[in-house]
């Protein structure tokens, strides 16, 4: 089997199946599942990110609109927002882009969030479901992860993952993924001791706090299989590049398979988010 995890093929089979539910739901209830993203400011990464989500939403049939907000709104005229589309019942999805600026609370911006409309999977009641194991909207990188980690591995019972980073967004929610899924899952943070022999212990390592190569040779044992979360833009030879938070080149010999940067986890977040609209708009109905 090919040793890159090809994450754009992943995305686009999964994509596929949210086009299929978006017909049906349409022949079958006239339901059109809407999502609005809500960006506040005019950060250039964030307009790329949510400029990709509307596009990709429309070209599956979903009902996607923005809302844009200059950088100095007031956290209330932000709450006011929510609220209306919390009411609004074509609106099945909310996402409001991360990062917000400094004089915004961002938790209270997110559980304000009508929690069957958090697409994101932020909201504390999202985030209580999945860590007791019932029915939740996950969060959508680490569950785009699992999806190729199962497909590669299938059962992922009784094998040890390591995962490098513990953001409530992507280390938190995925260690408890994997848990679920039976795994011995170790999470590595900057406390951690012993950093480099735990994640050479590993048959799977997630890698996601956003240092540059940091995963090198001597932190993977043979034949493990690495999912790089990280997005991490470097100056190499006078140009600019993207490169993950593991050192691609030198750890490919050893490793059975791993996700590329660009090119892995990023098309399967967007494809995820899809997902998660689709089924927001399917429990609204329920």
């Amino acid at each position: 089997m090919n040793k890159i995890i090809d994450g754009k093929a992943f995305a686009a089979k999964l994509c596929e199946q949210v086009k299929q539910e978006c017909i049906a739901l349409k022949d079958q209830h006239n339901l059109v599942p809407g999502l609005t993203v809500v960006l506040v400011g005019d950060d250039p990464a964030s307009k790329v990110y949510v400029g990709n989500k509307n596009k990709k939403a429309r070209e599956l049939g979903i009902n996607s609109q923005e809302i844009l907000l200059p950088a100095d709104v007031a956290e209330s005229e932000l709450l006011e927002h929510i609220t209306k589309l919390n009411q609004d019942e074509a609106v099945h999805g909310i996402l409001v882009q991360l990062p917000l600026p400094q004089h915004i609370d961002k938790d209270k911006i997110i559980n304000a969030i009508d929690p069957k409309k958090d697409v994101d999977g932020f909201h504390v009641v999202n985030t209580g479901r999945l860590y007791t194991g019932q029915d939740s909207l996950v969060p959508c990188t680490p569950q785009g992860c699992l999806l190729m980690l199962k497909e590669y591995l299938g059962d992922l019972s009784g094998k040890k993952a390591v995962i490098l980073g513990r953001s409530n967004i992507v280390g938190r929610p995925m260690a408890e993924l994997l848990l679920q899924e039976n795994c011995t899952t170790v999470m590595l943070h900057s406390r951690s001791k012993d950093i480099k022999a735990e994640a050479a212990s590993a048959d799977i390592i997630i890698a996601a706090i956003g240092k540059p190569e940091f995963v090198t040779a001597e932190y993977v044992k043979d034949g493990a299989v690495i999912i790089d979360v990280g997005i991490n833009r470097i100056e190499r030879s006078g140009k600019a590049k993207l490169v993950g938070d593991v050192a691609f080149d030198e750890v490919l010999d050893k490793v059975a398979a791993i996700t590329p940067v660009p090119g892995g986890v990023g098309p399967m977040t967007i494809a995820c988010l899809m997902m998660n609209s689709v089924k927001a708009a399917k429990q609204s109905k329920a």
